[in-house]
């Protein structure tokens, strides 16, 4: 009966204090590039690259550029891959610019050209844009052929359904991620990289779509 007692007051203690990371993580960088990511995902990330060992990330969202550093710095370290990370500005660090794991395009993803990605065997793609419900849907729809089979699709920051803010988004990713799955079953979500901490330590619910 103690065991149990102290075992409910240590995972009280300890819960997941979802709203105090995401307030913490707007001011991570990486290498001194501003890197907006859960701490959890940092991890879950190196773990994903490692299991699919892409030939090519299509990142949408790069904001300052600290993603697309982290991930290729990654690459670099399997000695294989690249980056497409495109934006509609042109913010990225200097750093990111140099690597050469790295293009940007600038000209938002509705003017990507999915011809580029045709001589990449191993494809992994990450939605990381606006947020907003009919964007994150339109952007993956358009992703989603390119993706190689036993890789992933992985739409970022459900988080913001979970903090109650998904009418501001229109309905945010997650209702994205669910009108999506309704009509392309070749894609499955794979729980263990958002409950691989615990339950629901990511920024990323429902969003880990692998294509089986």
């Amino acid at each position: 009966m103690i065991l149990k007692k102290l075992k409910r007051l240590f995972v009280k203690e300890l819960s997941y204090p979802v709203k105090s990371v995401y307030q913490g993580h707007h001011q991570i960088t990486y290498r001194g590039v501003p890197c907006i990511k859960c701490p959890f995902d940092y991890v879950n990330y190196q773990m994903i690259l490692n299991e699919v060992k892409p030939d090519l990330i299509i990142e949408i969202g790069t904001n300052k550029g600290g993603s697309a550093l982290y991930l290729a710095d990654l690459m670099e370290i399997m000695g294989k891959g690249q980056i497409h990370s495109i934006d509609i500005q042109d913010e990225a660090f200097d750093l990111v610019r140099k690597h050469p794991r790295i293009k940007l395009f600038t000209e938002g993803w509705e003017k990507y050209d999915l011809d580029l990605a045709k001589d990449f065997e191993i494809i992994l793609v990450i939605e990381d844009s606006s947020h907003e419900y009919e964007n994150t849907l339109e952007v993956i729809q358009k992703f989603a052929p390119v993706v190689s089979r036993g890789s992933y699709l992985i739409v970022e920051d459900g988080i913001l359904n979970t903090l109650g803010w998904g009418k501001s988004f229109g309905g945010g990713p997650i209702k994205a991620i669910h009108r999506f799955l309704e009509s392309n079953p070749d894609f499955t979500e794979e729980k263990k990289w958002e409950n691989y901490f615990g339950k629901d330590t990511t920024f990323n619910p429902h969003g880990f779509l692998k294509k089986v």
